[in-house]
């Protein structure tokens, strides 16, 4: 039977959520640890880490110059896979280090008596023009990338394995364990904002099938919603990033947040 990855934080005092980061991990440091001088913290990013853009070597270096000041506020950071983000990384094992790790999608998080599902994915709309620009990048700079084209940590600008998954099995073997009453996602049901199409639109005129791809995106994070309302989880909270806004509305008793870029949200305790 297929388990979900399982992660506890018993020693966190608090939880905050983050909107997309794009890559800037030493800011999202800075901002957690010196600017708001948080201590004893587990910080969730939302998805568009920003892991594949760069050689592995880079994302061992973020580590090395940031684990030091991690460890003094005694801080922990969980990235969920975004659309930007290179799902090789998210395996839990690729990128896991004491203060650092990137985990699966479907993960459950426990911490301050919160039982969080972490669900990473989401659809590029800008997939077609980030390809075309990667071919001229590849054909420009193959020499100086130094990983063979066909390996899983390549450097790319784009995944086609992006769009988040529907995994009936594995939620049902999540719910005779847990009691999720926390999500953390990358994108959203499609009743929560953002609601409008117009960059999308924008985007379709060269990419046919992407507003049927982004309704599929949409459809799929609904059904998750509705399958954990059906198995009985006390939903109570659901935070994401991706759509680059904020925004917030309680829908159905659970309270919805979307997070803008490096915006941080305090999880709302009962």
């Amino acid at each position: 039977m297929e388990t979900p990855f399982y992660l506890c934080v018993p020693a966190a005092k608090h939880i905050v959520v983050s909107g997309d980061i794009h890559g800037d991990f030493n800011t999202l440091v800075y901002k957690l640890c010196i600017q708001y001088k948080m201590r004893d913290t587990l910080l969730i990013v939302a998805g568009d880490c920003g892991f594949g853009f760069e050689k592995p070597e880079y994302y061992k270096s973020i580590v090395r110059k940031n684990s030091k000041r991690m460890s003094l506020s005694n801080n922990w950071i969980v990235f969920v896979r975004g659309n930007h983000d290179n799902p090789a990384y998210f395996d839990g094992n690729t990128f896991a280090y004491k203060r650092f790790i990137a985990v699966p999608d479907y993960t459950v998080i426990q911490a301050c008596n919160k039982t969080i599902l972490g669900v990473g994915g989401g659809i590029s709309i800008d997939r077609v023009p980030r390809k075309e620009k990667w071919k001229l990048y590849w054909h420009r700079y193959r020499e100086f990338l130094r990983i063979p084209d066909n390996s899983s940590l390549a450097r790319n600008f784009y995944w086609a394995d992006e769009p988040p998954v529907y995994d009936e099995t594995l939620l049902e073997t999540i719910g005779k364990k847990y009691s999720i009453d926390t999500v953390v996602s990358h994108t959203a049901p499609s009743f929560c904002e953002l609601t409008s199409k117009g960059m999308v639109e924008y985007f379709a005129k060269s990419d046919p099938t992407l507003l049927k791809d982004v309704q599929a995106e949409r459809e799929t994070m609904d059904t998750i919603f509705h399958k954990l309302v059906l198995d009985g989880h006390p939903l109570s909270n659901w935070y994401y990033g991706h759509f680059h806004q904020s925004w917030n509305a309680e829908i159905s008793g659970i309270r919805f947040k979307m997070l803008d870029i490096m915006e941080f949200a305090t999880i709302a305790a009962e």
